[in-house]
């Protein structure tokens, strides 16, 4: 199986037309097709659909096209990292859980700006399991986590700080004279929860029972969109302090009681050989943790 191959392969998929995907590769529609036969041989497989007036994937198809994204993504970050050891550059890509504590990776770029101006650092927000999933497939060189996060097969670095948990609520709802928010005044309320699991365990425990007694509304896996909803009188939102910016909205943060905190962590591959530019990056990190 031929990366070029692949290449095909998506190319059909996304422009659904084979005639489309062949101009766009600025090759024959015959070659296009006769390397997409030959692929379906390879597998012992079909990928289309034969027989329809559109392009339609097969469950194989299906498969091979989630597949294909991700060697393709591999082979391609891979080839960038590859380069003349003389002038660091290529790229980095960390997975990001949303918190305050991102700003000592931030900090670390700016160094990493510094020594490494060709070095490109992509960040891609996403909850932890998509970190570990990403990272067992090489797509990701680092992860930005939250605690409770099993770090057993992980190296890691612990990022200075905390942030803590709390609900966003309207300036004008009945909870927004309150200094704290306890569990009692959860009761019966609408409230949109995060989707990690890790966090709505972290958040049952806090309540001290197994048994959620507030209506869950709605679920988010990024703050804004959540905050959102709260505007609109959706529901409140339990959700980490400082993540958004709050001037320009209806909204206020109310810390929980007792409170709940949590700290964030940097991590990578146990087994993975890090790329000079994801290394290099490491290396202006742990200088910023020891300034």
């Amino acid at each position: 199986m031929e990366l070029r191959v692949l290449r095909y392969f998506l190319a059909v998929v996304n422009e659904q037309n084979i005639s489309r995907a062949a101009a766009k590769l600025h090759i024959s529609q015959p070659t296009i097709s006769r390397q997409i036969h030959e692929l379906e041989q390879e597998l012992g497989v079909s990928l289309f659909e034969r027989g329809t007036r559109t392009i339609k994937l097969t469950t194989d198809g299906e498969y091979l096209a989630n597949q294909a994204r991700q060697i393709l993504t591999l082979a391609n970050k891979t080839s960038t990292n590859i380069g003349k050891k003389s002038e660091i550059s290529g790229s980095v890509f960390i997975g990001c859980s949303e918190a305050p504590m991102l700003s000592t990776i931030a900090d670390a770029i700016n160094q990493l700006k510094q020594i490494a101006p060709n070095v490109i650092v992509n960040l891609h927000s996403c909850d932890a399991s998509e970190v570990q999933r990403k990272m067992q497939n090489g797509l990701f060189d680092f992860g930005f986590v939250l605690d409770p996060f099993n770090k057993i097969n992980y190296n890691f670095l612990t990022l200075p700080g905390t942030t803590r948990w709390g609900l966003l609520t309207r300036k004008d709802s009945d909870l927004a004279s309150k200094n704290k928010i306890k569990v009692a005044d959860l009761i019966g309320k609408p409230v949109i929860l995060p989707q990690r699991h890790n966090s709505q365990t972290l958040l049952t425990n806090w309540l001290g029972q197994s048994s959620l007694k507030f209506q869950t509304v709605a679920s988010y896996n990024l703050l804004n969109n959540a905050a959102i909803l709260a505007q609109h009188n959706v529901g409140d939102v339990l959700c980490l302090d400082r993540i958004i910016n709050l001037a320009q909205t209806s909204l206020t943060f109310i810390p929980l009681e007792p409170e709940l905190t949590i700290h964030a962590s940097l991590i990578w591959s146990k087994t993975a050989v890090l790329s000079h530019a994801a290394q290099t990056f490491l290396d202006q990190l742990k200088k910023v943790l020891n300034q």
